[in-house]
Formats: C-alpha cells, sequence, structure tokens
C-alpha cells in the first residue's frame, strides 16, 4: 500500500532583502525595502521596515519622510541576482528528494513520504536542509510539513512566526488538539488561497477562523464559493487534492512590458523598446516549446498625470505562420507600432504579448510553408538563445533593440550582480 502523501514547503525567510545583505552585512538590522521597477514601489520590506507600519506596494515617494527619519535604506530589485540564488536553493532541495515544486522565485514544495526515513524522519529532514542551505547559499528558510499542499503552507507560516518551532513545523508532530488550537488562532485569511475579498465574504457568514474554515461543510463551500473553496476545505481536513506540479503547464500567453525610466516620444525609441520586448517574451516562447500566432503590441502615456495629453493604443498582428522566431515576431510587431503610434505624446510604457500559442511539435505547416528556411530559422534562434545562455542576456539579440537604450527602466540604487557577471564580483576588503 503506498505511504499517505507527505508534503514539505520551504520558503526562503524575507528573500529579497535576505539576498541584498548576503553580500552587503552592513545592512543587517537596517532597515531596508526593495523597490519595484523604475524604484516606484516597495515590494519587499525588512521586519524593521513592517514594524514601522509601511505596507507592500507603498510608493518610496510617500515613505521617503518616514525613510529620512528612521535611515531606510531603498535598494532597486536586483532580479539577476535573486533568480539565481533562488536556482540555488532549488537545486539543494533537489538533492533531498527529486519530487519538487518550484512554486515561486522563494518557494518550493516537495514529496518527501519516500524519502523522510533517510534523514531520521521528516522534522529531522527539514532542519538539515534549513542547515544546509543556510551553510551552502548563506540564506534563511522555514519548513513546513503537512498530510496537503494547503496545510504544508499552513504550517510552514507558523514555523516563520513562532519562535517555538524553531523554523520547522511539522504538523504529523502535533497532537490533534495542538492542531486545531493553531487553527483556531489563525484568521481565515491566512489560508492559501483566501484572499483579502475572500476573507471578507466568509467572515460575512461566521467562517473567521481557519478552524471554521476547516469545519464547514465542503458541499455548501462549493455552492457558494465554487470548487476550489471545496477543494481547500478538504485540505484543511488533510485530504490531498492538489498534486505537486513538476513541470510548470505551458503559458497560454506570454507578456512583455515594461515602463520607460522616462517618458519618452521619438518612435525610434519605441521601436528599440518594443524589439527589446519581443526577444524577451520569444525566448520564454522558445523555452516553452511554443509557437505564436499572432504579436498584440500596446503603448500607453502616464495616466497618472490627468493634466498631460492622453493616449493608450493597441493593435493585434496576426502571422502568416505561427513561429517563434525572434526576427520575425519583431518585424509584425512594429508595423503594428507604426500603426498605433501618434506623434505629439509622452509615452511612458510600451509592450507586446505574444498569443494564440500552440505547442511547435504540431505547428500546422501551411501550403506555402518553407521547410528550408524554418530550419535555418531554428538554427538561427538555438545559437542564439546557446550563446546568450552561457554569455548573459542580449549577448545577441536583434539590432532594432538598439545599443543605447535611454529608455531602460530607471534603478539608481541596483546592487551588483554579485554572482553572474565577472565585472560585478564581491571583493574582500
Amino acid at each position: 500500500m503506498p505511504a499517505a502523501p507527505q508534503f514539505a514547503l520551504v520558503d526562503v525567510n524575507n528573500f529579497y532583502v535576505s539576498c541584498e545583505r548576503l553580500f552587503q552585512p552592513r545592512l543587517k538590522h537596517v532597515p531596508v525595502v526593495v523597490l519595484s521597477n523604475n524604484d516606484g514601489c516597495a515590494v519587499a520590506r525588512s521586519n524593521e521596515v513592517k514594524a514601522l507600519g509601511v505596507k507592500m506596494g507603498t510608493p518610496w515617494f510617500k515613505m521617503k519622510e518616514l525613510a529620512f527619519e528612521h535611515n531606510i535604506r531603498a535598494l532597486s530589485s536586483n532580479y539577476t541576482l535573486y533568480g539565481d540564488l533562488s536556482n540555488r536553493v532549488a537545486t539543494i532541495l533537489r538533492d533531498f528528494a527529486p519530487d519538487i515544486e518550484v512554486y515561486s522565485i522563494d518557494e518550493s514544495f516537495l514529496r518527501i513520504e519516500t524519502v523522510a526515513h533517510l534523514y531520521g524522519g521528516a522534522p529531522e529532514m527539514g532542519r538539515l536542509m534549513r542547515a544546509r542551505i543556510a551553510q551552502w547559499v548563506g540564506l534563511s528558510v522555514c519548513v513546513g510539513i503537512a498530510p496537503t499542499k494547503t496545510l504544508a503552507k499552513l504550517a510552514n507560516h507558523l514555523a516563520k512566526k513562532n519562535p517555538v518551532f524553531d523554523g520547522v513545523c511539522d504538523l504529523h508532530a502535533l497532537s490533534r488538539l495542538e492542531r486545531l488550537q493553531w487553527m483556531h488562532a489563525l484568521e481565515v485569511g491566512e489560508v492559501w488561497g483566501v484572499g483579502r475579498r475572500l476573507a471578507a465574504r466568509l467572515q460575512a457568514i461566521g467562517i473567521e477562523t481557519v478552524l471554521d474554515l476547516r469545519n464547514a461543510k465542503p458541499a455548501e463551500l462549493r455552492a457558494q464559493f465554487g470548487v476550489v473553496m471545496e477543494r481547500t476545505c478538504n485540505e484543511l481536513r488533510g485530504i490531498s487534492c492538489l498534486a505537486l506540479e513538476d513541470i510548470a503547464p505551458a503559458k497560454q500567453q506570454i507578456m512583455a512590458s515594461r515602463s520607460f525610466g522616462a517618458a519618452i516620444e521619438s518612435i525610434e525609441e519605441l521601436r528599440e523598446a518594443v524589439a527589446s520586448h519581443v526577444g524577451r517574451a520569444a525566448e520564454k516562447l522558445r523555452g516553452q516549446a511554443s509557437v505564436a500566432g499572432a504579436v498584440h503590441v500596446f503603448v500607453e502615456t502616464n495616466r497618472f498625470k490627468p493634466d498631460a495629453p492622453q493616449y493608450n493604443a493597441g493593435l493585434l498582428m496576426p502571422l502568416a505562420e505561427a513561429s517563434d522566431d525572434t526576427l520575425e515576431l519583431t518585424t509584425a510587431a512594429l508595423a503594428g507600432l507604426q500603426a498605433i503610434y501618434r506623434a505629439g505624446f509622452k509615452y511612458k510604457k510600451a509592450g507586446i504579448m505574444l498569443t494564440l500559442l500552440s505547442d511547435k511539435r504540431a505547428r500546422q505547416a501551411t501550403l506555402f510553408d518553407d521547410a528550408p528556411l524554418r530550419a535555418r530559422s531554428s538554427s538561427l534562434m538555438a545559437a542564439m538563445d546557446a550563446v546568450n545562455a552561457q554569455f548573459g542576456r542580449d549577448t545577441l539579440r536583434a539590432g532594432a533593440s538598439g545599443t543605447l537604450q535611454r529608455w531602460a527602466m530607471r534603478s539608481e540604487n541596483r546592487s551588483p550582480r554579485y554572482t553572474t557577471r565577472w565585472d560585478e564580483l564581491p571583493e574582500a576588503g
């Protein structure tokens, strides 16, 4: 008889801030916020900043006075560094269990029922994972262990918020009464997948705590909230309904867009921005072995400046044949941009979306399909991806994306990309 499912959720504590502090120890105990693209809003906050009442998404300009008063250090997002450290953590976790789902940049689920005994049990396995990641990468993680993914999320929350667990909470190790007491102490909004709006609706019918949701009738929840809430209720009861996703499903649309560091007016700079976005999106498209049947291109002015002239437009450009070729997709996108561009406006954002995606291996050939040309295109794209994978993103790119890129996003306080750039390696002094 197969063993009952056992999940572990490993979550890096305060991930973005922890990555920054790893290479800048002087930031330890210093209030730190990491800002979004163009240094706009807080996307990560140290515990010191949270204690000051700063909420996630707070615009930087609104907290500058508080920052001056409490010496808050603001850093631009360094996604290259964060992504590399995330991959290192995932690599370590794969040594512990073959079944892993990298759920987000700082979280991974593992199925451990077949391997936990190799480490002396689940709690011991959790503690060893914590120790190894701390030693090999330098980041602190918490581990939640439970019979379902939803409960593992809950256990991770308990491990993170309650020192009594010392970073590892195994719900199996708690008595039934202890589990129910912890559930009673947590608001229903702490349940994975229950956001602010759903929590308000649940509270309106008397479901205020995690325990209340666990004890609700699944059929009634399904009638009022749908099958997802019914599944969540069953998961809280220890009935595993959510399988591990070993391979992320292919995306049905791929978008690339970004606000500019400063408003731009010329179509030449817009062309560079759009071409750059196509390059990023096309790389992701090839990464999931898909082809796109159309490209949607759009431009926007700054809606937060209502006194300035406003103009927003978009256009869908169908392709004669579905493609993953950066050059073909760029040609279509630039033709769309030419059609929607209007002079006299200050544009703040442009972007593209690849849509009508399908499996490349099942691509429908057309009457005029040029097989040799298609083969050359595939070879060229494979070579470009290989060069960029080895020597860094945008080592090779379409000429239309330009070289100066004055439109690029603002990141005035970005730390060095310590682990991926030779010229930005940390120095010991």
